[in-house]
């Protein structure tokens, strides 16, 4: 039986809208899930980095599942950042996700511990027999500390029903055909960087889970369908029309900037919780001129 699981080809990984008094506005994040999928998003992501997750309580996560299902009402699929670095907390986020009526969880390698491969094994080993969701692997070493190795993917892969895929942000490409060539062949792999999703299907990434998508999903899914196509001038092109917003919406820490980007279109405001602050008037203005210039092409 085929473990595939089909999240789309684009998951936006979404922002936490918040007021002006650092609380979850929710009206705003129905109307933020609503153009999501309006414009292109198949899956979309909440609670995870992207989202805030580290400032969020459990009761918020919860409501914020709720919300953003019923915003959806069935046209995208709901993806639940369920991952921690306590992996009781993790199995315990797993089974409320999968108690809320989550379609999938995004779990992470465990962040600041640094355990070994072994206990990496045991962590999502725990989770994995926790609930029968489809569960998504997440490895950011650049946040974590630790790199998952290729045979602990392949492990996982194997011996789990419901582990299905991988989000993979590392910036390493020879992994990723290391990965094709070790997981099974239904085993899905999403570019976790924006900037890395056309040269990752080159070697058969299936789509990304993006941040960019909050604004330019459309011409995200055109650049990855023309490249499915055979048209690859075309799809380099968008590509590279793309990147230098993909590089501004990191030029500081995320989600800081897709937050000034969504302000500017008029979405949402772009308040963040602490220690994250927003973009000073420098980086506002370099992120406001490369949004302009794509814009005007």
């Amino acid at each position: 039986m085929s473990k595939r699981y089909d999240a789309g080809k684009i998951i936006t990984a979404m922002v936490t809208p918040f007021n002006k008094d650092l609380k979850i506005d929710y009206d705003a994040c129905e109307e933020l899930v609503k153009h999501l999928v309006h414009t292109g998003s198949d899956s979309i992501l909440i609670a995870g980095t992207t989202g805030e997750s580290p400032t969020l309580s459990l009761d918020e996560k919860i409501e914020l599942l709720s919300t953003v299902k019923r915003a959806c009402a069935n046209k995208a699929k709901v993806v639940f950042g369920a991952g921690s670095n306590s992996t009781e907390k993790a199995v315990k986020l797993a089974k409320l996700a999968e108690k809320e009526g989550a379609d999938a969880i995004l779990s992470v390698v465990p962040y600041y511990n640094k355990p070994s491969q072994e206990g990496i094994i045991a962590h999502f080993s725990a989770v994995a027999e926790s609930v029968k969701l489809p569960i998504i692997l997440y490895n950011i070493p650049g946040r974590t500390g630790i790199n998952m190795a290729v045979d602990t993917v392949k492990y996982l892969a194997e011996k789990y029903e419901n582990i299905v895929g991988l989000k993979q942000s590392y910036f390493d490409l020879d992994v990723i055909s290391e990965l094709k060539l070790a997981c099974p062949e239904d085993f899905t792999i999403y570019s976790g960087d924006d900037s890395l999703t056309l040269p990752m299907m080159a070697l058969g990434v299936e789509g990304v889970i993006s941040v960019a998508s909050h604004l330019w999903a459309n011409e995200i899914k055109t650049m990855i369908h023309n490249f499915e196509n055979g048209n690859y001038l075309f799809a380099k092109n968008m590509h590279l029309k793309l990147y230098p917003i993909f590089k501004k919406l990191f030029m500081a820490p995320n989600p800081v900037p897709v937050k000034a980007a969504l302000k500017k279109a008029g979405l949402i405001e772009s308040y963040v919780r602490l220690p994250l602050v927003e973009l000073n008037d420098a980086q506002k203005s370099k992120l406001y001129l490369a949004i302009d210039k794509f814009n005007e092409e």
